[in-house]
């Protein structure tokens, strides 16, 4: 039972490669807008805040799609092919780039929510590892996010912004071949088809009969689904603030001068993807070990954590802002690292275990569904996020932070108060 089975890792290189691509794009988005398109950073924000939102909106869509019609492995085909199309005519024309992200949007519609339901169905129902194969899982994808802005955010602002974009292109497209080339091996006939994703035990065959009405038990868990996905919003919608506000001060109120090289500003985006490697293992471990001790906290207390820490590293930004408007010089780059390593905290107690908490709750013929309402936390909370970051030139930079800090604290108290209903309606699901 230790050990992960070795599915985990082939998904975790694909969703490596993919998140590469996406990241990569990412970091160079609004400083693509803003210095190459020449648009304002209000309008920047907001098609930023728009884009992203959708990104993770048309998981609804792709999850309905596999659990009804195609199943999860070749929704994730059709994804990742579409995601690297139009990474690569991102690269091709300023005029493609309204179709471009129209088209990352759909491509990722399919592939996200399909991907992580997988994941889920390696594992055996109540198996303890799960909360830990997700966090293994997820430094996948941070490991990807990690290289894209030193590779791709380097080619876009030194070299030209196309070779960034086909950098992201290719990622997505290594990601893409090595699912066809290993899923086959590793998964057998888990998830070809509609509403067929299989534990390892009883593979090719459901889980559970999907013609069955719910019953009053799983309404109550789709119900949690829906409360920890609305608590998620508020994370979301000021943790994403680091590719938007948190990037325009990395390029305008940081000293980024090291060793007498300015590095670029995207740089800042792999901060939170290095952390997230080198304190993945470790928190997987720690989860598996509480378990095993009866301590775990239960996952509406993780996200109370993630929420509180989150609104910590606001807390150091607003002290950073006060710094630069004081002294009118670019602060230090510690600023923002300590900041990062706060919000990284966070997101190693809310997002992976919100993953992880899906595929344990969901019904089996809505599991790809309902991690897209997962998913849908992020699209609400990035439409918010851009335009709450369409006002960082408008207000007072330590007053902007103050905003995000005071919100993740507040939702951090209010769901807080509710783990105990909340786990009841769990029934036993820790």
């Amino acid at each position: 039972m230790k050990g992960h089975p070795k599915g985990l890792y082939m998904l975790f290189t694909v969703e490596m490669w993919e998140r590469f691509g996406y990241y990569g794009m990412r970091a160079l988005l609004v400083l693509y807008m803003v210095k190459h398109l020449a648009f304002s950073t209000e309008k920047s924000g907001q098609i930023y805040g728009w884009f992203t939102g959708l990104v993770y909106l048309t998981p609804l869509l792709g999850g309905y799609i596999a659990d009804r019609y195609f199943g999860q492995r070749k929704c994730i085909i059709v994804g990742a092919a579409l995601m690297g199309v139009g990474y690569f005519m991102l690269g091709l024309s300023s005029a493609m780039f309204f179709p471009a992200l129209f088209i990352i949007v759909f491509g990722n519609g399919f592939f996200k929510p399909n991907i992580s339901t997988i994941v889920g169905k390696l594992y055996p129902p109540n198996d303890s590892r799960r909360d830990g194969g997700f966090t293994i899982f997820y430094m996948g994808i941070n490991l990807g996010a990690l290289f894209s802005p030193l590779i791709a955010g380097t080619l876009g602002e030194k070299y030209g912004w196309h070779y960034g974009f086909w950098a992201a292109s290719a990622g997505m497209f290594i990601g893409l071949a090595v699912f066809l080339w290993k899923s086959r091996e590793y998964l057998g006939n888990m998830c070809i088809g509609p509403a067929h994703c299989s534990s390892p035990g009883v593979e090719g065959e459901p889980v559970h009969d999907v013609n069955a009405p719910l019953t009053t038990e799983e309404w109550h868990r789709i119900a949690v689904i829906f409360i920890m996905t609305f608590f998620a919003i508020f994370f979301f919608a000021c943790f994403e603030q680091a590719g938007s506000s948190l990037t325009l001060f990395a390029d305008r109120s940081t000293d980024r001068t090291f060793f007498g090289w300015e590095f670029p500003a995207s740089w800042f985006q792999a901060v939170n993807p290095l952390l997230i490697v080198a304190l993945a293992l470790p928190f997987s471990k720690l989860w598996t070990w509480l378990s095993e001790k009866q301590l775990e906290p239960t996952t509406s207390k993780k996200f109370a954590f993630g929420l509180a820490f989150l609104g910590a590293g606001f807390i150091v930004m607003v002290m950073a802002a006060k710094a630069n408007k004081l002294t009118g010089l670019p602060v230090s780059f510690m600023w923002l690292t300590m900041a990062y390593l706060l919000h990284t905290i966070g997101e190693l107690c809310l997002s992976p275990v919100g993953l992880s908490m899906v595929t344990k709750l969901a019904p089996a013929k809505f599991a790809s569904l309902l991690m897209g309402t997962w998913l849908c936390s992020s699209a609400a909370a990035n439409i918010v996020g851009g335009m709450f970051a369409g006002n960082y030139d408008a207000m007072d930079h330590s007053l902007f932070f103050m905003i995000p800090a005071a919100t993740a604290f507040g939702s951090a108290f209010v769901l807080y108060l509710l783990v105990k209903p909340i786990n009841r309606w769990m029934h036993g699901v820790h």
